[in-house]
């Protein structure tokens, strides 16, 4: 995302890497709305016909499997895009690694699935645990020809291959529900996502992977990777350590209900990063050499990031009271109070995953291991009595805390690597937040007066705040030089240029 100024210079490589950005930017979040809104029919169908400890049982499963997914990352995927020569050479050792690993995860899941059921003291998780594991066998064998998509930035292509799977699990979920009305047609639901991944992954993209394992190039590939892995699992530990905590703890019905509220709660973290991370990662690394494009690039996405971030974060935390009355019913309510204090946390995780792909584009995933060490170590402090004096609610508080900390650091080192003023950093954070702050005082003078008793009540009232929202912008952006229409504008050009590389 550059200037366009820059556009009139060097037009043989700038607006190409302009609009790809833009494109695959469009395209990705495209994909994240449709995603979402099958994931909320999916939430409010499936959420009535089972219980949160079914939800429970298979979050301890997918707990399970994640532990070891990330305990053996290989980071080869960020350690491909990252490389600025051909990469064909090494896509059958990535492929071949990544198979083997498929199948050793779910070998040692398959062995340890007792233990597991023990530990987290849900004896009917034993066999949920085992066939959820499949997954990792199937995701094994997927095609390392898709990192070609995210290297040279076709999200299109992604798009179309990520979407009919998707489509095709909402519809065996919802049906497996209907007719089971049990944990397993979530499970059913999975597998079918991974099956057909993996069959659109050969058929959208022509690589064929065979068996090869070169020592040389695995080493090579490993040097980087190695701090993307010690990254990821301290990342894992932070995202899903509490996850852990309250499925051990609290039991299958309170992970149930925890997850559901991170689920919710998160929507501006886990769908504005997912966008940042696969848009940004491949943008900023072909961009790592160049500090002053690097910066205005940066600058740019932060402000967008910021701009539908705040007025999510706000929304979800007004409103969520509302909405689990709503659509998922009576039996949810007990998660509102530890969502709200979520919504803070899925905020700042937001704005803060804007700085891990600077990091990593332009070569140094060392500063994200030693800002997640420092989080994890305060959030290990306290958890576990939060957890056991306020319940889920006191988990979510340990959750947050740290995370007003190593944002601050980690902004001190980005503004150093992007050598970026104070001000023109803080400027795209400040607007968002003042007309955030507005538009929550309407909304909960809106509750105030008149509640919200039906759907439509409900949707005229988040019509309504979203468009004071708007206009607070409009009117901080003359104030502090926010210029946030004509950043739209500008994107919206480059997106329908045909002039794309």
């Amino acid at each position: 995302m550059i200037e366009s100024s820059d556009f009139n210079s060097k037009k043989e490589k700038v607006p190409s890497l302009a609009r790809k950005i833009v494109h695959g930017g469009m395209w990705i979040f495209l994909w994240r709305i449709i995603e979402k809104l099958m994931g909320l029919i999916r939430l409010i169908v499936v959420a009535r016909l089972l219980s949160p400890n079914d939800f429970g049982l298979l979050g301890v499963a997918a707990l399970v499997t994640a532990i070891l997914n990330i305990f053996l990352e290989s980071g080869f995927n960020q350690a491909l895009i990252h490389k600025k020569e051909k990469i064909q050479e090494f896509l059958n050792t990535a492929w071949t690694v990544q198979a083997i690993r498929g199948l050793f995860i779910f070998t040692i899941i398959w062995l340890i699935a007792p233990f597991a059921a023990t530990f987290f003291n849900e004896p009917k998780s034993l066999n949920i645990i085992r066939f959820f594991a499949f997954t990792q066998v199937i995701d094994g064998f997927r095609n390392i020809g898709l990192v070609f998509f995210q290297k040279e930035m076709e999200f299109k292509k992604q798009f179309f291959c990520n979407i009919f799977p998707e489509i095709i699990a909402l519809i065996a979920t919802i049906w497996a529900a209907y007719i089971l009305r049990n944990v397993w047609a979530l499970v059913i639901g999975a597998l079918t996502c991974s099956a057909f991944i993996f069959i659109f992954s050969y058929a959208m993209h022509p690589y064929r992977p065979r068996l090869e394992f070169d020592l040389s190039k695995f080493k090579i590939l490993i040097s980087f990777g190695k701090w993307v892995i010690g990254y990821g699992i301290l990342g894992f530990l932070i995202i899903q350590g509490d996850d852990i905590l309250v499925g051990k703890v609290l039991g299958a019905a309170a992970l149930g209900l925890y997850q559901m509220a991170y689920r919710i709660s998160n929507l501006p973290a886990t769908q504005i990063t997912h966008v940042i991370i696969q848009v940004t990662f491949p943008a900023y690394a072909k961009l790592q050499d160049n500090i002053p494009r690097l910066r205005e690039a940066y600058l740019r996405v932060l402000r967008i990031v910021a701009f539908v971030s705040f007025p999510l974060a706000g929304l979800i935390f007004v409103f969520c009271s509302s909405f689990t009355d709503l659509f998922l019913g009576e039996k949810w309510m007990q998660m509102v109070p530890a969502m709200k204090v979520l919504c803070a946390f899925g905020l700042i995780r937001s704005l803060t995953a804007t700085t891990g792909p600077i990091f990593v584009g332009v070569g140094k995933p060392k500063i994200m291991t030693w800002l997640s060490s420092i989080q994890l170590i305060i959030m290990i402090i306290i958890i576990y009595p939060l957890t056991k004096k306020w319940g889920i609610l006191g988990t979510a508080i340990a959750t947050l805390i740290p995370n007003f900390i190593t944002p601050v650091l980690a902004s001190v080192q980005l503004i150093k690597i992007i050598k970026c003023s104070l001000k023109n950093f803080l400027i795209p954070i400040v607007v968002p937040l003042i007309g955030s702050g507005l538009m929550i005082c309407l909304a909960v003078f809106l509750l105030h007066v008149g509640g919200q008793t039906n759907i439509w009540l409900f949707a005229a009232d988040l019509l309504l705040v979203s468009g004071c929202y708007l206009l607070s912008i409009y009117y901080l952006g003359k104030i502090f030089d926010y210029n946030m229409q004509e950043l739209i504008r500008q994107i919206t050009q480059q997106f329908r240029s045909k002039n794309v590389a």
